[in-house]
């Protein structure tokens, strides 16, 4: 398997960390796609890739599979063209599919062009539950409560505990698009984006990120609380994020799916 990503932030460097020198997993990432010029040549030297600053080059190299491991713009930028180029894709900013009309011009591309889209669980759990239990449309109440640091938050000079947001997740997802992706994918697995209930709370006090999820349904119901380190050098993205991109890396074409 020959992975392309684009980004050339904390998240690529730990994947070619892992697949080319840690050789994790059976495949290698052969091309890095990226604005930061040198940010970009210095993991293709570090990690033996190949570097291209502009998207046509790197999508017209050889690769099987794409990683967008970079921000929600480039999600939305480049999604619907990797497809329609042949490869399958993997998107860690899931907060681009906020739009109901992308994520529908998404999914009909991929079918059109014979790939998968693979969204990873990111920094939380349970979308697994999630799915089974909305199966026949018995999830009545999905919410998360993400209490993050103030610096994870981009803040500065909050001394006390914050309620910064609390409503659905689609308007979550555009006040802090690089902070809650995780209540994006509980609303794709679940109940959408209006129904799904997010609160982000700052707080000096936290040494981990946190995300409480409850869900009521005609299940039962699930109360979990994950928390999470965040990537060293980097308090806005969450070290599970990358593990769940390295796992969806290590799923692909297995024959046995689990979950």
């Amino acid at each position: 398997m020959k992975i392309g990503i684009m980004g050339t932030g904390n998240i690529a460097a730990f994947l070619l960390k892992s697949i080319n020198e840690e050789k994790q997993i059976k495949g290698t990432i052969t091309t890095v796609f990226g604005r930061n010029q040198e940010a970009g040549k210095g993991l293709a030297e570090t990690y033996q890739t190949r570097f291209y600053p502009d998207f046509d080059s790197f999508i017209g190299s050889d690769i099987d599979i794409v990683v967008e491991a970079a921000a929600v713009e480039v999600a939305a930028a480049y999604s619907v063209p990797v497809l329609e180029n042949g490869k399958d894709l993997i998107v860690s900013s899931v907060g681009a599919f906020a739009d109901g009309g992308f994520l529908e011009n998404v999914r009909e591309t991929a079918k059109d062009h014979g790939r998968t889209v693979h969204l990873p669980s990111g920094a939380v759990g349970g979308l697994d539950l999630l799915k089974s239990a909305n199966a026949s449309g018995g999830l009545e109440k999905v919410m998360i409560t993400t209490r993050k640091s103030p610096a994870s938050l981009g803040l500065e000079g909050v001394s006390e505990e914050k309620l910064m947001f609390d409503g659905p997740a689609g308007e979550a997802i555009g006040k802090f698009p690089k902070n809650v992706n995780v209540a994006l994918a509980l609303s794709l697995a679940g109940i959408g984006t209006e129904k799904t209930r997010v609160r982000v709370i700052a707080d000096p006090s936290v040494e981990r990120n946190t995300h409480s999820i409850e869900a009521e349904g005609s299940f039962g119901n699930m109360t979990a609380t994950i928390g999470n380190l965040p990537m060293p050098g980097n308090p806005k993205t969450s070290y599970l994020a990358a593990l769940s991109v390295l796992a969806a890396l290590k799923n692909q074409g297995n024959p046995v799916v689990i979950g």
